[in-house]
């Protein structure tokens, strides 16, 4: 995979995707560049106004392209439940679980859970259990990726605490919701194996790409100052959203993708460079902490994986 770029990306002609947040940053390029490699790809965004003009760039940028848009609140279960009966492909090979929120103020979903967990681990979990019979349908070459975070070395998953209750750390709600990503493509990864699925879960990492998620929580509180240093830190030291998109694109379409697989840029320039297979903590290759988190998502969600219960 060395030099690995979006040109490398195989022929997706015939192939749907589905993409969360892909109205800017990573979910926009991986979008567009499916789109450009001949995917039909729905861009699942919470503002439809934003994901219309997102589709009108790709059409833009990339001629011929086949999008569509489809509202999606992931801080919402009601919205993630009507996404999925409302999904009209006639088929789905690949699911991208892109969208993400970043050191938020305690803010709560409107089911109640802590925003980060509940948007990058919950809203995720029930979108797949509910989209899983379509990409069980579309057999071999069907993909799940998440995108994860190498914040998630900062964080683990705490059971006892899932909606941090006992006290709200922003930082450390990002880092344990992005733990929690991985341990979810552990979890399924195990799941589909016991069930001979030819699905494959995988989960990717941006490395440090500039994107509006580092600025959304500064100019939500109006802390300006930080809201800046934000700025200058993805203008000097970020690399672009296309480079950071290529982890999860090399992910959704490159032919050596396994089960439990996990992309980002090479170790040593941590936030630069072509996917490599990357560094995970331990943790998240925990079968008793996967299954532990499965039940409270299920718990939690409402949404049941029976196509996969072992």
């Amino acid at each position: 995979m060395k030099g690995w770029t979006a040109s490398d990306i195989p022929d997706q002609t015939g192939r749907t995707a589905v993409v969360t947040g892909a109205n800017s940053g990573l979910g926009f390029v991986t979008a567009r560049e499916l789109a450009r490699r001949g995917a039909q790809v729905v861009l699942a965004c919470r503002s439809e106004a934003r994901g219309a003009e997102a589709a009108q760039r790709i059409r833009a940028q990339a001629p011929g392209a086949y999008v569509r848009v489809a509202p999606l609140d992931l801080a919402d279960l009601t919205s993630v439940r009507t996404f999925a009966a409302e999904y009209q492909g006639d088929r789905l090979d690949l699911l991208i679980n892109n969208a993400g929120v970043m050191a938020l103020p305690r803010r709560t979903t409107a089911d109640g859970f802590e925003m980060q967990f509940g948007v990058n681990h919950l809203g995720h979990f029930a979108l797949t259990g509910l989209l899983l019979p379509k990409l069980l349908e579309a057999g071999p070459g069907a993909r799940v990726v998440s995108v994860s975070s190498f914040m998630h070395m900062l964080g683990t998953v705490d059971p006892r605490d899932l909606n941090m209750e006992r006290g709200y750390r922003r930082w450390t709600a990002y880092s344990r919701s992005k733990s929690a990503n991985l341990l979810f493509i552990h979890e399924l990864s195990r799941r589909l194996r016991a069930t001979n699925a030819h699905l494959v879960a995988a989960a990717a990492h941006p490395g440090y790409a500039s994107t509006n998620l580092q600025t959304a929580a500064p100019k939500m509180e109006g802390r300006r100052a930080i809201k800046r240093f934000m700025e200058i830190g993805n203008r000097y030291f970020a690399q672009s959203p296309d480079q950071g998109a290529l982890p999860t694109l090399y992910a959704a379409t490159a032919p050596d993708v396994h089960q439990n697989d996990f992309f980002g840029p090479p170790l040593q320039g941590i936030w630069h460079g072509s996917p490599v297979r990357s560094t995970r903590a331990k943790w998240t290759r925990g079968d008793t902490a996967g299954r532990g988190l499965w039940a409270a998502s299920e718990r939690l969600t409402g949404v049941r994986y029976e196509a996969l219960a072992n």
